[in-house]
């Protein structure tokens, strides 16, 4: 049963603490106010369960960190005039540090927590956070003019300059978190009325609520004139997310359990592979995450659910679009993008990616990412190789996530039949139309990544052979751009590489280009000028639009030497791609691996810019 005295008293104990270290993270102290109250909202809204941690503290600063990180907006440090010499002085010296490491510090002078648990909170290793910690300790030190072991005292003058602060009454906070508990949405009106005439801390801008120093208004007797009636944060409810049985309906594996519910604001905040950041829309209302696990030994897997709610419909188109991005891109060492679907009949918009991953043991991993209204969610599904769950079953599991939360506010569209549409990959290359290296196979034998070079001017074509010597550095050519493949941390021999170079001509003339190519081939075997040379033509099919070839040749260097090479040639309409693959001995791709990605070439051409010349 929930304590309101126990909760109460827990309020007034913590919540300057908490300011004085949301304000000197952010030096935005609105956006502090405003986060520090709205963790305490979410704190109630989970006494039940907080109030029996060890260190409730913890669970509700990491919420206040996160929602000042948010909710600040100042493009300056701090605008406040008339500031104590010493309060501006930490604030400049702070303000020069690098986020991670300002918290670091921040939470070392102005918590009780060990290392360990910092280490955990920032989501670092603790060797990292260690020296990331010294680091910012003799910068900071150095930029107040204090000894390090003086460090603590200089936010004394800090906890005295907002000390004075008004703080919503216990009351209005826990009428608040039951709202909140009620409807898992908007707070209601009449409560965000009262709030702010309390508090007079939150102010608005067409987007949502945005605490900011810059956005206020001072009256002629000082007191900060705020926009009435503003919404509260959306929260999202977490009975809106993806239930077991959905999961344990869809995908392989015996025991699936829900393993975690929360607003990932803990850690690193990368909870599913390929994720470059905490959040697909950083100035987004809510976010959750649930995780499913199960331990049956035949299928062990893994399923993620994310949410995210945006403040404008622009802002969660770009959200879902990040959200793709992750997986189309995949930057996951050894992670490569097999296939990539369309999923009609499922929200606003919605995909779904398919990718391996090479490193040992290896897995697949399925990712649906669908956007409803101002929603955007994501089902991710890890599992061993063989033991995945078909493309089909994770299109109807995202359709089953985007039925949970379209009934919200900010709801959109529901779903009604998933259906599975292959598209061309996601243009994820610095040159929109190449292949990435999310595209490359593995290496027999080598467990080291591919990297590419950056592409420049086709001007000389690594990609070509001895026989056709292609050259896309002519007159007519346009876009045209090469770009090299290696594998740098093993060690290769120096001709080892796969090379693609792109160009455009006009329809006919690029039809005679790859027409070209095939002849000087086709003659390359019958020359005595390449004698010892072995030309096979391995996959060849053409249609009005498009052409694709590919050859393996052998070349016989001495008679006990030979060297390979795998080429293959492709256009749509306008556009030609020849790829070219020198292996090294041993360390080669499967040819079956090499044709398909020529076909990746063609798919990824449907990016290119039309040429240049008529």
């Amino acid at each position: 049963m929930k304590d309101p005295d126990e909760f109460d008293q827990y309020y007034k104990d913590v919540r300057t603490r908490l300011l004085v270290l949301t304000y000197c993270l952010t030096g935005d102290l609105p956006a502090s106010r405003g986060a520090v109250r709205d963790a305490f909202v979410v704190t109630w809204h989970h006494w039940a369960k907080v109030s029996r941690l060890e260190d409730p503290e913890a669970w509700t600063r990491v919420r206040a960190c996160s929602h000042a990180q948010r909710r600040h907006t100042a493009k300056l440090w701090h605008r406040e005039k008339g500031l104590d010499p010493d309060v501006k002085a930490t604030l400049d010296a702070l303000g020069k540090l690098p986020v991670a490491q300002r918290r670091m510090l921040l939470l070392t002078e102005l918590t009780t927590a060990s290392l360990a648990e910092i280490a955990r909170e920032v989501g670092l290793p603790r060797t990292d956070a260690e020296r990331e910690l010294q680091t910012a300790t003799a910068q900071f030190a150095m930029a107040r003019e204090v000894p390090t072991t003086s460090i603590r005292t200089v936010f004394d003058p800090v906890r005295e300059y907002i000390e004075d602060n008004r703080w919503p009454r216990p009351t209005i906070i826990r009428r608040a978190g039951a709202a909140r508990r009620r409807t898992h949405t908007v707070i209601g009106v009449g409560a965000t009325v009262a709030v702010l005439v309390v508090t007079g801390t939150l102010v608005t801008d067409a987007a949502g609520v945005r605490p900011t120093l810059s956005r206020e208004r001072m009256s002629d007797h000082g007191a900060a004139n705020h926009t009435r009636n503003a919404p509260e944060p959306v929260e999202l409810p977490e009975d809106a997310m993806l239930p077991v049985e959905d999961v344990a309906r869809l995908v392989p594996g015996n025991g699936w359990t829900v393993t975690d519910t929360d607003d990932n604001t803990g850690g690193d905040g990368l909870v599913v592979p390929c994720q470059e950041s905490r959040y697909a829309d950083p100035g987004g209302a809510a976010a959750l995450v649930r995780t499913f696990d199960t331990t049956g030994a035949k299928a062990p897997a893994t399923v993620t659910q994310t949410a995210e709610v945006s403040t404008s419909d622009r802002a969660a188109k770009r959200g879902f679009n990040t959200t793709v991005d992750w997986f189309a891109g995949c930057p996951d060492d050894r992670a490569q993008l097999l296939e990539t679907h369309a999923v009609d009949g499922v929200g606003d918009d919605a995909m779904l990616l398919l990718l391996r991953t090479w490193d040992e043991p290896g897995s697949v991993v399925v990712a649906g990412v669908a956007r409803t209204g101002l929603i955007t969610t994501s089902t991710v599904t890890q599992s061993r190789v063989g033991k995945e769950p078909k493309q089909q079953a994770v299109a109807d599991l995202l359709a089953e996530a985007v039925d949970g939360l379209c009934e919200q506010p900010d709801g959109g569209t529901c779903a009604t039949v998933a259906r599975l549409r292959a598209v061309p990959p996601v243009p994820v290359a610095p040159v929109p139309a190449m292949l990435a290296e999310v595209d490359l196979p593995p290496v027999a034998g080598i467990a080291k990544p591919w990297v590419g070079t950056e592409p420049q001017q086709a001007r000389t074509n690594a990609a070509a052979t001895i026989c056709d010597g292609a050259d896309f550095s002519g007159g007519s050519m346009s876009n045209n751009v090469t770009r090299t493949f290696l594998i740098p941390d093993a060690k290769l021999a120096d001709q080892f590489g796969l090379t693609e170079t792109v160009g455009s001509l006009p329809e006919k003339k690029a039809k005679e280009f790859v027409a070209n190519v095939r002849n000087r081939l086709a003659a390359c075997a019958d020359s005595d000028k390449h004698l010892g040379t072995d030309i096979e033509r391995v996959l060849h099919s053409a249609g009005q639009r498009y052409d694709i070839t590919v050859w393996h040749l052998t070349t016989e260097v001495t008679d006990d030497t030979s060297v390979q090479f795998l080429m293959g040639i492709v256009r749509d309409g306008t556009s030609i791609a020849q790829v070219g693959f020198v292996p090294d001995g041993k360390a080669t791709i499967s040819n079956d691996a090499f044709d398909a990605l020529v076909k990746r070439a063609l798919a990824r051409l449907d990016a290119m810019p039309k040429p240049r010349t008529g």
